[in-house]
């Protein structure tokens, strides 16, 4: 069983990876290889970059947060002619010919296009800060006002829960049985810690069982979920404290934003009839 915070998961995977150059790092980049010496291709033929291709990448590395300096330009504009006689270099040879390259190459330029079709979409139906706003709220509330800091050992059989119940009772310790048998590799090296959690981060009979039992106590009888069967203890409960809205804003918009990509999906689905 994961342990969980008040974050929330991504609705949709990105469905393309940025250029890979627009991902190298900055500062002390590592050179490609094989590699050209910087201002090779100027003194071999010219400037071979355009100023559209430049400004594309430095926008994209701006936007990623690293500052518009003459330094940055200057190895961008290296990468980009290494990379330009690079592919001269495969066209001479065919290369760009061959059919799998011609498949990979097709991929990757409609991977580019969907990437900005999306961007397009949720700029014409943007989740507003009221929707983030409402959305945080939402479930804050469902958070509840306690959290619970618990351990629990997890096995397959009914029978091996109700054995280390009896080891419980003659006065085994919990984390060393927890250690021993339990089947949650999330948990079991930590001797069943759970970490602080709220109880709707738990399967819902976990968390009744949970919430029922007194601080130091364990639960006399199993408990099912679909992972198997628990032995549960309580170690501590205390206030539980939300996250900023702040903090959590990026993660709560790209999952309303995810929820808006799906339902586009869903209506070009079904005005292309695919089932």
């Amino acid at each position: 069983m994961q342990k969980q915070k008040l974050l929330i998961t991504a609705a949709v995977a990105a469905l393309a990876s940025s250029l890979a150059l627009a991902q190298a790092p900055a500062k002390k980049p590592a050179a490609p290889a094989p590699t050209l010496a910087p201002g090779a291709a100027k003194a071999a033929g010219g400037d071979l970059v355009s100023q559209a291709q430049l400004d594309l990448i430095v926008k994209e590395r701006v936007a990623q947060g690293q500052p518009d300096t003459p330094e940055l330009r200057e190895f961008l504009r290296d990468e980009l002619t290494n990379r330009e006689l690079f592919v001269r270099a495969a066209k001479a040879k065919g290369i760009d010919r061959d059919g799998d390259t011609k498949t990979q190459m097709l991929v990757a330029s409609e991977s580019v296009l969907i990437r900005a079709y999306i961007a397009d979409v949720l700029k014409s139906s943007p989740v507003g800060e009221d929707v983030l706003k409402k959305e945080y709220d939402t479930i804050k509330a469902g958070l509840g006002d306690k959290e619970f800091r618990a351990r629990h050992v997890l096995v397959e059989k009914k029978e091996e829960a109700e054995a280390i119940i009896k080891q419980l009772q003659a006065g085994g310790n919990f984390e060393a049985i927890a250690k021993a048998s339990s089947k949650d590799p999330g948990s079991q090296e930590n001797g069943g810690d759970l970490d602080w959690a709220v109880p709707s981060n738990f399967v819902k009979p976990f968390a009744d069982a949970l919430v029922a039992l007194e601080k130091g106590k364990y639960t006399p009888q199993p408990v099912q979920s679909p992972f198997g069967f628990h032995v549960i203890k309580l170690e501590d409960v205390r206030e539980a404290k939300a996250p900023p809205y702040e903090e959590v804003k990026p993660q709560i918009a790209q999952r309303l934003q995810g929820q808006v990509i799906e339902k586009h999906l869903l209506d070009l689905r079904t005005k292309a009839g695919v089932k």
